[in-house]
């Protein structure tokens, strides 16, 4: 086999139920120069969900395949632009070789492309044995309605998974934090409250770990603070991203304990972090060498699952994320969306992460790498 086996749309302006669904879908499969449509990715602004189901049909008509799968989310993307500020589909069509299967057929280890609302992906969800990569559904009010949808229909569970058939994986996960100490043992907790890391009150241990531009503000900005709790050996787990961001909720200058927004238990290892710009392209751009180090081949396509806390937000004038992506495997047809929580398979199990940039790389079954 030869030629493209995937390629991208993305159509951007006021909500319109059908139009911006149509153009990205045929400018997907224009891009990818298939003569048949084997699976379609298709992700919307939460605009569209009151003509969900006419966008689906219009999908269906204009890509001559019923094997759509997607979701709703405050922004999405493709290789060619992004929108967090206005309507817009954005379209992934494969084909040649590769196809959508069902979630049942994957039991042979492959990665399950997962999606969830935030009220249906449950912690029993997310602990099958079975690696995952996606992201949860996102919107511009915080309040949904939140949607995922498959077979080119929606998926009223709050979950949906399928498998990516006739090609190999690689999975690339940038969490972009400047870490700011080593992993400390959490010698005391209360539920969502760490009192103390090893000897010290854990207040104590953040306030000292902060860069002295920050420790003398008048007020520390705590949504610019992270808790990564590790997992595998502590001394090697940050520079091999095994970890997951936790939210600092309150610091607490009664009892110097700080309220997180997971539990946690005695015998964890953290570390404290900051949210970074530089820290994040220079992360991204690394897991990216990583993953494409050593491949003959490059990527055929790829889906990238990116926080809505990165994205133009974060980066104040456009998506470093897409354009690093663009840069290191250029003419790479790609697409996704800013969710409200990214999964990716890590230490044998699959995790949910915060401000994090999930990608899946993918290649043609019969690719060297």
């Amino acid at each position: 086999m030869s030629g493209r086996i995937a390629g991208s749309g993305i159509s951007i302006g006021q909500p319109h139920a059908t139009r911006h669904v149509e153009q990205a879908v045929a400018a997907a499969i224009e891009a990818s120069g298939l003569e048949q449509v084997l699976g379609l990715f298709l992700f919307l602004t939460d605009d569209h969900l009151r003509g969900l189901q006419t966008a689906l049909r219009t999908a269906a008509r204009v890509s001559r395949c019923t094997e759509i799968f997607g979701c709703s989310a405050m922004g999405v993307f493709t290789d060619k632009d992004w929108t967090v500020d206005s309507g817009g589909a954005a379209a992934l069509a494969v084909g040649d070789g590769a196809s959508l299967g069902l979630a049942s057929g994957a039991g042979d280890g492959r990665t399950l492309i997962s999606l969830g609302t935030p009220g249906g992906a449950t912690v029993d969800w997310l602990d099958q044995a079975v690696p995952r990569l996606g992201a949860i559904a996102s919107d511009s009010s915080g309040r949904g309605p939140f949607r995922v949808w498959s077979h080119g229909r929606p998926d009223d569970t709050g979950t949906t998974a399928c498998s990516l058939e006739g090609v190999s994986m690689d999975i690339a996960v940038a969490q972009g934090v400047r870490p700011l100490t080593a992993p400390l043992e959490v010698a005391e907790a209360d539920g969502f409250n760490l009192v103390k890391l090893g000897k010290y009150p854990a207040l104590n241990v953040l306030i000292n770990s902060l860069p002295p531009s920050i420790r003398n503000l008048e007020r520390i900005p705590l949504h610019m603070l992270m808790c990564g709790i590790t997992f595998g050996d502590p001394d090697s787990a940050i520079d091999e991203g095994r970890f997951r961001l936790d939210h600092i909720v309150a610091a607490n200058p009664d009892d110097y304990s700080v309220t997180l927004a997971d539990e946690l238990h005695e015998g964890q290892r953290l570390f404290w972090a900051l949210r970074d710009r530089l820290a994040a392209q220079r992360e991204m751009k690394r897991v990216l060498d990583v993953s494409l180090d050593g491949a003959s081949e490059p990527p055929d396509f790829a889906l990238m699952f990116s926080c809505m806390g990165r994205g133009p937000g974060f980066y104040g004038d456009t998506d470093r994320d897409v354009e690093t992506l663009r840069d290191k495997c250029p003419g790479m047809p790609f697409a996704g969306f800013y969710g409200n929580g990214e999964i990716a398979p890590a230490g044998g199990r699959s995790h949910l992460y915060s401000y994090t940039a999930a990608i899946g790389l993918c290649r043609r079954l019969g690719s060297s790498v």
